[in-house]
């Protein structure tokens, strides 16, 4: 008989299953911080200290000796600049440092101000000002703890020409543009099958938008771009960013020139009691060593962290979004001469780059990191990825990447963010083939979290993603309402794997590059377990990719018993280019008329066998749909399946239900609206 997953947690596990962090000693020291105090207190619990960074000192003098715990009492603690902990502020010799929430303390690390001082505007649109510090810039706005969407209209595709130099428009309504002042400010964003892209606008000369460069360039060429997106009649275009767009109940609109901040308020949103807070920074928090000497033993618990943005969309780079929050910048030395004829779905030139993709810079970074928690806390209100694990160096504020081991995130919560919840791993050479050991990101636990809601403006960013980590273990979390995927693990096409991808070799023309090696080693994504999450109102908005995703190769990999509701009639289970080696088993799939399972063989390629040597074992579903070619050629078999009618699901199958998600023993684990049940559709 096959036991479930929390069973064999429960039987494996001594003491509490839900962390695996060591206890602190009985003479572990206790630093008092409040938003109230003193940095000239002595930090004892009726004198405690003020700032961060004078805990950060006083720890130092004593981690070496003692276990410390800084406990931060309830209150909002704003911060002009970011955190930045060293190798200096973890446990030294052994010890631990701990930062935690004092008891029934809810204590919030912000970016960003409070805006008060609202006046009426424009009393017949119900638009409202207060002013703001003059020079302050934001991308993100959150009213009564929501994200408020900025001011923008929708351009019909049908109105738009795009050429290399921006979009020539038609229609006499769009005569405004050309007046509008800033038009530097304004934004050029879309969405794609699997992307959302930005691009800053430079002026507006007549019925032409001039865009800013090398941003429209990089958002013309390769696949699902601006101009041409897969699936054109579910793409849509937009103008956003400036005053004359606020049209819409709860848009709003910063003019930093002037230091004002205009609000549309929603229905039942009243700006004399309203919480308006307009974030200021990018990072809160940045954990981070060197690989010689990295930062270890420390935990956070018990903290909200909130309040940041991204302004990164708005720079003349803007967001050429690729996928999952990676995306193209600067200008590449094979640009073709005519992208818009010659490079609408990919061509040889885009693989020149393929190795160059930046990341999206998380609000709360670590690198060159080992045995760091990050348990029960607040992830919420955040303007792009909440948490950045070991990702690529030009993604950290520290300018170090990788290097990342032991690293468990746990029965936090994440919501209400602009981004993902997780970004773990890296995208770029040194991330799937390090040069050093000590940069290799490896044992990471992602267990127990709730995560809904998030990834409200870069709608392409999935919940969690984790690339090229050596055992990733995604285990028992509860994941909802998201517009894209819920979990991708891998990265890279196979283009990375041992011996290289032929589909590269043969039809994309990846290696005519001398920059894309072909390599004959493995990747680190390796060993990855996938199990006992429950995910539902997963795909709410993009038709690519899948509820569960892998990317490439990943020796001992195991996808299983995870339960999948309310899928938007998308794909369930998706083993995309270059996937190997990967076992997906005892999954329950319920989302009718579905796609429940897709391989991607790259069926032009068929013969080169690009994604060998998978099996889908004894899974459970009620859609019939299974996609790909799964062929005894390929060696991708689907052994001891289960289809399901009538909503008879089989005592196995409801256990594997009844025990996914978190477990009992995480406690309560819920802010907001992320609640238990929250998102569910109703019974019947």
């Amino acid at each position: 008989m096959h036991r479930t997953i929390a069973a064999i947690t429960l039987l494996l596990t001594t003491g509490s299953p839900i962390v695996l962090a060591q206890k602190l000693a009985p003479d572990a020291v206790i630093l008092s911080v409040a938003p109230n105090g003193n940095d000239d207190n002595d930090g004892s619990a009726g004198k405690p200290l003020r700032t961060f960074e004078r805990a950060q000192a006083a720890i130092r003098e004593i981690n070496g000796q003692h276990d410390v715990v800084a406990e931060l009492s309830d209150g909002m603690y704003r911060i002009a600049n970011p955190l930045i902990f060293h190798a200096a502020d973890g446990g030294q010799n052994g010890h631990q440092v701990v930062w935690r929430a004092a008891k029934d303390a809810r204590p919030v690390i912000s970016g960003g101000i409070a805006v008060t001082g609202w006046k009426v505007f424009d009393r017949a649109k119900n638009i409202w000002v207060a002013d703001v510090p003059a020079g302050t810039d934001s991308s993100d706005l959150w009213v009564d703890g929501h994200l408020a969407p900025r001011a923008r209209v929708e351009l019909p595709r049908a109105d738009v020409t795009f050429t290399r130099e921006g979009l020539t428009l038609r229609g006499a309504k769009y005569n405004y543009l050309a007046a509008l002042p800033d038009p530097s400010r304004i934004l050029v964003s879309g969405t794609g099958f699997f992307t959302e892209r930005f691009s800053p606008v430079a002026r507006i000369d007549g019925m032409k938008i001039v865009m800013q460069q090398p941003s429209w360039d990089n958002n013309l060429w390769g696949y699902d771009s601006l101009a041409f997106p897969y699936h054109p009649e579910l793409a849509h275009l937009y103008l956003s960013n400036a005053f004359a767009f606020l049209s819409e109940p709860g848009q709003w609109y910063i003019d930093p020139r002037q230091g004002k901040l205009y609000l549309k308020p929603a229905a039942g949103i009243d700006l004399a009691k309203a919480d308006v807070e307009l974030p200021r920074l990018t990072v809160l928090l940045s954990i981070s060593g060197s690989y010689d000497t990295p930062v270890r033993n420390l935990s956070f618990r018990g903290i909200r962290f909130s309040h940041t943005t991204w302004m990164g969309p708005s720079s003349s780079e803007g967001y050429a979004s690729q996928q999952s929050g990676s995306y193209l910048t600067g200008r590449a030395i094979a640009y073709p001469a005519d992208p818009l004829g010659t490079c609408k779905f990919g061509c040889p030139e885009f693989e020149s780059v393929r190795n160059e993709w930046q990341q999206m810079p998380a609000s709360v970074q670590v690198s060159a990191a080992e045995r760091i928690t990050f348990d029960s806390n607040v992830f919420a209100h955040l303007g792009q990825y909440a948490l950045g694990i070991g990702n690529d160096a030009d993604a950290m504020l520290s300018g170090i990447g990788l290097g990342t081991g032991d690293v468990t995130v746990a029965a936090n919560v994440f919501t209400d963010l602009g981004g993902g919840a997780i970004l773990a791993g890296g995208v770029r050479r040194d991330a799937h083939h390090p040069p050093r050991p000590e940069m290799v990101n490896r044992q990471l636990i992602i267990r127990n979290n709730r995560i809904r809601l998030v990834s409200k403006t870069f709608r392409d960013n999935s919940a969690i993603l984790s690339t090229y980590i050596t055992q990733a273990i995604i285990l028992h979390n509860d994941i909802s309402e998201v517009p894209y995927d819920a979990i991708d693990i891998g990265y890279g096409w196979g283009m990375h794997d041992a011996g290289g991808n032929p589909n590269y070799r043969v039809r994309m023309h990846g290696y005519d590059w001398k920059a894309n090696l072909v390599y004959s080693t493995p990747t680190t994504h390796r060993d990855t377990v996938v199990a006992g999450n429950r995910v539902h109102g997963a795909k709410r908005f993009f038709h690519d990719g899948g509820a569960i995703y892998n990317l490439s190769a990943s020796p001992g990999t195991l996808i299983t018993e995870n339960y999948i509701f309310d899928n938007s009639k998308m794909i369930g289970l998706y083993l995309d280019e270059g996937s190997r080696y990967i076992t997906v088993r005892r999954n329950v799939v319920q989302d009718t008329d579905s796609e429940w399972l897709n391989i991607n063989t790259v069926r032009a390629a068929y013969p080169l066998r690009i994604s060998p040597d998978n099996t889908a074992d004894s899974n459970w579903h009620d859609g019939t749909k299974i996609g790909g070619m799964w062929t005894n050629y390929q060696n991708d078999l689907i052994l001891n399946d289960h289809l399901v009618t009538n909503g008879q699901w089989p005592e196995e199958a409801l256990e594997v239900m009844k025990h996914a998600g978190i477990e009992p023993e995480a406690g309560p684990v819920a802010y907001g609206e992320a609640q238990p049940g929250a998102g569910e559709p109703a019974k019947p």
